[in-house]
């Protein structure tokens, strides 16, 4: 399955979560399913899958949020690799991340987790860091509140202006990566906006 490609959402389940900063990974996978009209079910890989083409006759997208919570994200990431036929080459994370300003994109492929339990939980359980991550940006907390803290809480009213593009802009970072490559989607993503 040389053109699948599984696309992981990180954040927690329920509706507690949902419209946190720490889910932004899965409202990012949620617009993407929204684009191929494309509905999420129950995996047995404790997960909810969506699948669509990228566009007629493109590469498949295989997007994924997990049922589990965001420190033991590994097992469903790896589980639906497996049951794909998927290398970690062939994944992408989208996440939320702390060291990048809010309404920002970076992409990167391999290197450290930076303190994201999600991302670290799931190079150990692919057993390498090497998959593309979409971080998107939400910025460090004011003050001094705790991030763990900041990361649970919800967008706050200037944020959720804003907030749509974007979603918008980090789906459209990952359909840059299947089509076109990552350093094509780093160049787009990463130049002055």
């Amino acid at each position: 399955m040389a053109d699948t490609w599984l696309v992981v959402g990180l954040g927690n389940p329920g509706p507690r979560y949902e419209r946190t900063r720490h889910n932004i990974g899965q409202m990012v996978v949620d617009e993407l399913a929204s684009r191929r009209s494309a509905a999420f079910r129950p995996h047995k890989a404790n997960a909810r899958v969506a699948e669509g083409w990228l566009s007629p006759g493109g590469a498949k997208l295989v997007l994924a949020k997990l049922n589990s919570y965001m420190n033991v994200s590994g097992g469903p990431t790896v589980n639906l690799a497996k049951f794909y036929g998927l290398g970690a080459d062939r994944v992408i994370v989208v996440h939320d991340e702390l060291d990048i300003p809010f309404d920002t994109i970076k992409l990167k492929s391999g290197g450290g987790h930076g303190g994201h339990n999600g991302v670290r939980d799931i190079a150990k359980a692919l057993a390498t860091p090497d998959f593309v991550r979409v971080r998107v940006g939400i910025g460090r907390p004011p003050g001094r509140q705790d991030p763990a803290d900041w990361v649970l809480d919800a967008f706050g009213a200037a944020e959720r202006a804003t907030l749509p593009i974007l979603v918008s802009d980090a789906a459209d970072a990952v359909e840059r990566v299947v089509e076109d490559g990552l350093v094509s989607a780093q160049q787009r993503f990463h130049a002055p906006r």
